[in-house]
Order: structure tokens, then sequence, then C-alpha cells
């Protein structure tokens, strides 16, 4: 059964064993840092409990970020993606990286995890006590398109940011 699950050192191999599928590319919605060292233990751990500590509204952020709440997408102990909920936004996200970002290792792509993933996060965002959520994706990403507009997704505009070519989507919660 495939669920979300707040991100844990248990599942550190299966998520090294996607960091290769991913090879060099950014892992969206995963909160993972270019001064990030998931490679150790306790580098792994460290950045965990980095992911734990950001959702609590207790602790402040570092500089340029906001609270945020991260889930992976696990199926039988296996490490599919991950999916990250911005509880408010700054510029950047504003602009070009919204409130929500996920990611799906390509072995596991093309089974609705994404779309899934987007809905689950959208009920806690509710909770969380959201009126709308920005949801963004590349241009030229027709799969993440399709799962924002799945789940209700309005195309607001397609702008140049930072990020490129990025087309904004707006979700009424």
């Amino acid at each position: 059964m495939v669920e979300l699950v707040v991100p844990t050192v248990e599942l550190r191999e299966s998520w090294l064993d996607s960091l290769k599928e991913w090879g060099a590319a950014h892992q969206d919605g995963a909160g993972l840092g270019e001064g990030d060292e998931v490679e150790s233990p306790e580098g792994f751990a460290r950045w965990v409990e980095r992911l734990r500590r950001q959702a609590d509204h207790s602790i402040p952020v570092d500089p340029g970020r906001v609270h945020a709440s991260y889930w992976w997408i696990v199926e039988d102990e296996t490490y599919l993606g991950a999916i990250s909920l911005r509880h408010e936004l700054n510029d950047f996200l504003l602009d070009a990286g919204g409130h929500i970002g996920y990611g799906v290792r390509p072995s596991a792509r093309r089974r609705g995890l994404a779309t899934w993933a987007l809905g689950e996060t959208l009920d806690r965002a509710r909770e969380l006590g959201l009126a709308r959520v920005l949801v963004t994706c590349d241009d030229t990403n027709v799969a993440s398109a399709r799962t924002i507009e799945g789940n209700g997704g309005v195309l607001e505009d397609v702008r140049t940011t930072t990020l490129g070519l990025t087309r904004r989507y707006w979700i009424d919660l």
C-alpha cells in the first residue's frame, strides 16, 4: 500500500538507491540543499532532522526558507518520491516555486503516484488553514501539468522565472 510518511532514517538505503536513479537531476519536493551531505548515515540523519524541524513553527527557519512539511511516498518500505508543502510563500515561491513541490523517482513514474500524493497534500494544506495553494512546474513538463490540472489546478500564467519558463497554477481549497 502506498502511503505518505514523514522522512525517516530507516529508509536511507532505499532513498540512496533513488538518488542513483535521479543522477545529477534536482529532486523536486525532497528538500535537499546544496550543503546537505546524505551519503554517510550521520549526514543523512542530520538532513532528515532538518526536514522534520522545518515543519515546527516554534523553531526559526534558515534565511530564505519558510516553514514546510515534507513527506516521502513509500510502498512496502521502498522510497518512491517526495512531496513538500510550504506553509507560506516568500517572493521566490510566489514567483516560481509555489506551495507544493513533488518528485517521483524515475522507476516509479507513470503509476499515478504524483497525482495521488498531490491530492493527499491538498487535504493537509486544508488542515493548515490554507484557502488556496500555488503549484508550479516547468513549462515542458506535460506530466506534471496534467497532475496539477487533475487536482483542480487553474493556470494563472506561464512566465520566465529563475527556474526557467514556469507554469503557475492555483488550486482553491
